[in-house]
């Protein structure tokens, strides 16, 4: 039986084709490190693709303590530098300070909202939306929610954190449910939302 996934998906790469059926779309709502984690990827993947990330996540998670905000909070310039020097990573100055503020940042909406992922799906009322998009040219870029979230992120010190790159990470973490109408896990995550509320 064929299996129909969603068409970006190289089915000749079984890390991209095990990402697609296993993580992308599925709600994050009770794990905050992996929520940083992904502001984190999704603020390195800017201007690159996706699968170069992806590629690189359990270098970039040896590098920056396993995405522990209260670590990466912690780096000075000496650890700024390390990080320029590591190959396993994108080695861009401006994306390793941002992971530095971001994780200031992201510590500060903790301790107002109580956890990173009240604060973040609180742009959705708590809920996945689950959209119905017949082919990948229907999925926009970006959408009113990656917006509000967008200019608030960036109210509170975040950077690296554009609508776009904003709506990925909704995509990523099953704040929306964008895998086309004819893939296999659209219909399996809809199935799911008895359980979607907090």
């Amino acid at each position: 039986m064929t299996i129909n996934r969603c068409q970006w998906v190289n089915l000749d790469d079984p890390l991209y084709v095990r990402y697609h059926d296993e993580e992308w779309g599925v709600p994050i709502r009770h794990d905050d490190r992996a929520l940083f984690e992904r502001i984190c990827l999704e603020g390195a993947q800017a201007g690159l693709s996706w699968i170069t990330i992806l590629r690189k996540r359990e270098q970039y998670r040896a590098a920056f303590d396993h995405f522990d905000p209260e670590k990466v909070a912690r780096y000075d310039e000496a650890k700024i530098n390390e990080l320029l020097n590591n190959p396993g990573i994108v080695r861009n100055r401006a994306k390793i300070r941002s992971a530095v503020g971001n994780a200031r940042a992201f510590l500060r909406v903790q301790a107002e909202f109580g956890s990173f992922a009240d604060y973040l799906w609180g742009f959705v009322d708590g809920r996945t939306i689950h959209n119905t998009w017949r082919t990948p040219a229907d999925i926009p870029t970006e959408t009113e929610e990656s917006r509000r979230m967008s200019r608030d992120l960036k109210k509170r010190g975040f950077t690296f954190v554009g609508p776009t790159i904003c709506y990925a990470m909704m995509q990523a973490v099953g704040m929306v449910n964008d895998h086309t109408l004819d893939c296999f896990r659209h219909s399996e995550l809809a199935s799911q939302r008895g359980s979607q509320l907090f």
